[in-house]
């Protein structure tokens, strides 16, 4: 299927190759979390200094996004990839023997920065795909970066639970990383991308983002949807094991670690949503999308103490969340192919900033009415992701002042659903 999907020319394997690398690459922002308990006994603090390493983790990638990602516009990204993966290695291996939370903080912050990888590779893919495959490249590789957030917590539990120490989990993500170097470069492109031909320089790529997001329409919605899909998302994730260790349900951190695993099908499922969007084009699968999302949280109202409602709920979500990104992802990258890094910054950075405002509302709303006010929460954040979709729909086939401008969106889907092999 993969090769089929990428145009001539393209290495054998490269999607999958790219899934791969996204997922190792991806679980580094998220493996430390569930360290943090064992690092504050460690260094003989408390757990909110612990804290210091995971916030460190998301201030790094969030300016990774902002001034990292940009490049792939102009670089060398055979040349790039290879940068960012020895930057990363060396961060993780600096954690390992880090003296100090603060300097632990610190190589998370580099390490984070550069392990933006993945929204390097998701715009290169897409340029390799075959005319009409964007969805299906999109959806393997995005599988990749879902899995390898889901199941970061649950292999760093497990390598700290075999070995005793927090350090072997970053020594092991070290040996993970590093052994990319030995492939990764290979499958990426060595030419420069088109837009390098008129040699932009540094300030002027970052200088360009804010225009962006005022000229693309397409980049507007897609932000929004993916800012409050991923809000309610983190708004679930970030409070789950708060419900789950509170009585009735009284679970231990172990079992708390396994609904990663018990979200990998819903993320597996989401797959074929990239053949729904070269078929259908974004705006259906969008809808699709939200409405699982808000099963997942009509489920989580109604669960109680059922184990068994929340792991279905948990897929039900990880399917909408990661069928929305693939479509949010086709109809951005439909815009300009010289320009899709870019893109990509403000997008992921959209999406990165509603997650940090869902679990930041989520924990509020946790503290104050409990589980309720997270199922609240998620759901407000999706309706407010279905207010958007409706407005852009509106606009995009009735015009700005209501003048009639029928087909309009489909022209637009099926721009998206054709991205790729240009």
């Amino acid at each position: 299927m993969t090769s089929a999907a990428t145009r001539p020319g393209v290495k054998r394997g490269t999607i999958p190759v790219f899934a791969t690398a996204t997922a190792i690459t991806v679980s580094n922002i998220y493996f430390a979390q569930p360290l943090l308990d064992e690092i504050a006994h460690s260094f003989h603090t408390s757990a909110s200094t612990a804290g210091v390493v995971a916030t460190a983790g998301q201030i790094g990638y969030a300016l990774g996004i902002v001034t990292v990602v940009p490049l792939a516009d102009g670089a060398r990204l055979r040349r790039l990839s290879t940068l960012l993966l020895v930057i990363t290695t060396v961060g993780l291996l600096a954690g390992a023997v880090a003296p100090s939370v603060a300097l632990l903080g610190l190589a998370a912050l580099v390490l984070s920065a550069s392990t933006v990888l993945p929204q390097v590779i998701m715009p290169t893919v897409v340029s390799m795909a075959s005319e009409g495959n964007a969805g299906r490249v999109l959806a393997a590789v995005g599988t990749g970066l879902t899995l390898g957030a889901l199941l970061s917590r649950t292999a760093a539990g497990l390598v700290v639970e075999a070995t005793g120490t927090w350090r072997a989990g970053f020594v092991v993500a070290a040996v993970a990383t590093g052994a990319l170097l030995l492939v990764l470069p290979r499958y990426m492109p060595d030419d420069p991308p088109v837009s390098a031909r008129g040699k932009e320089s540094y300030a002027r790529l970052l200088g360009s983002l804010p225009r962006l997001f005022t000229q693309h329409a397409s980049l507007r919605v897609s932000a929004a949807l993916g800012a409050t899909v991923f809000a309610a998302f983190s708004a679930f994730w970030s409070s789950l094991a708060f419900h789950l260790t509170a009585p009735p349900i009284g679970l231990g951190p172990a079992v708390i670690g396994l609904f990663g695993l018990f979200s990998v099908p819903g993320a597996l499922a989401a797959r074929y949503s990239g053949r729904l969007v070269d078929r259908w084009g974004p705006l259906r699968v969008n809808v699709m999308a939200l409405t699982s999302a808000a099963l997942a949280f009509v489920l989580f109202a109604v669960a109680g103490r059922s184990l068994v409602l929340l792991a279905v709920g948990c897929n039900l979500l990880g399917f909408g969340t990661t069928s929305s990104q693939i479509a949010n992802q086709a109809r951005v990258f439909a815009a300009q192919p010289a320009i899709r890094a870019r893109l990509n910054t403000v997008y992921i950075f959209s999406v990165f900033a509603g997650g940090a405002a869902g679990s930041a509302v989520a924990a509020a709303a946790f503290s104050a009415v409990g589980w309720a006010g997270v199922v609240v929460t998620g759901l407000g954040f999706l309706l407010l992701a279905a207010v958007a979709l409706a407005w852009h729909t509106k606009r995009t086939v009735h015009g700005p002042a209501g003048r009639p401008a029928a087909g309009r969106a489909a022209a637009s889907d099926r721009a998206a659903a054709r991205v790729g092999g240009r």
